[in-house]
């Protein structure tokens, strides 16, 4: 059963990541839909500082695909995948650009657009419904 949150300024999605990490639990593959400006990358970019990644978390909508890293409290260094499947037309091209061994690696993946790969992803993937509301606040939905 999803679950939502509503927000009303983008100063909560720290916050707001921080919490759907947890309900996450072991759980590291995000699938994000919501149609485009509401906010995907931004909740993305708050799950990585969350993670604590240092570089510059952008939309790989060009590249498909961008690679951050964090470093563990036991001081293991660990990747981040964050896809943007927007340009891409068939699950082929998904394929292959790489998308199956980021989606199937140990490492957390936040996937944009991810109904092109849905066959593609866990059973128990993460996923989560950006809308906006008539008031420009914002309802994230999750499972």
């Amino acid at each position: 059963m999803f679950q939502e949150i509503i927000i009303e300024s983008v100063d909560e999605l720290p916050e707001v990541a921080g919490e759907l990490l947890k309900k996450a639990g072991a759980r590291k593959k995000f699938a994000l839909t919501g149609d485009l400006g509401a906010g995907k990358t931004a909740l993305i970019q708050a799950f990585c500082k969350r993670l604590g990644v240092r570089q510059n978390v952008t939309s790989p909508t060009f590249a498909i695909a961008n690679e951050y890293s964090y470093t563990e409290d036991d001081g293991r260094e660990q990747v981040v995948h964050h896809l943007d499947l927007y340009r891409l037309k068939t699950e082929q091209e998904a394929i292959e650009a790489g998308v199956v061994e980021m989606v199937e690696d140990a490492n957390f993946c936040f996937i944009e657009w991810p109904d092109l790969i849905d066959s593609l992803l866990p059973e128990d993937v993460f996923r989560i419904k950006i809308t906006i509301l008539p008031s420009a606040a914002r309802k994230i939905l999750f499972l």
